[in-house]
């Protein structure tokens, strides 16, 4: 499935849980979403635990 379908799939979720809901509703569909975009993402190996809570220094920066 491509990324536009995923994200036409996904705006008609929001929008229906907006419209059906209301705000509230719109909200925790969304941040419940983004959960699971980040769990499906640590399932598919793109992120690790580490980069969340590894201390930045300055001299990693990129300029």
């Amino acid at each position: 499935m491509s990324m536009a379908a995923i994200g036409l799939v996904a705006g008609m979720v929001l929008g229906f849980a907006g419209y059906f809901g209301g705000f509230g509703a719109f909200v925790v569909v969304a941040v419940l979403g983004a959960i699971g975009f980040i769990a499906g993402k640590f399932v598919d190996g793109d992120l690790e635990p580490g980069e969340f809570f590894r201390p930045r220094d300055r001299d990693d920066r990129r300029r």
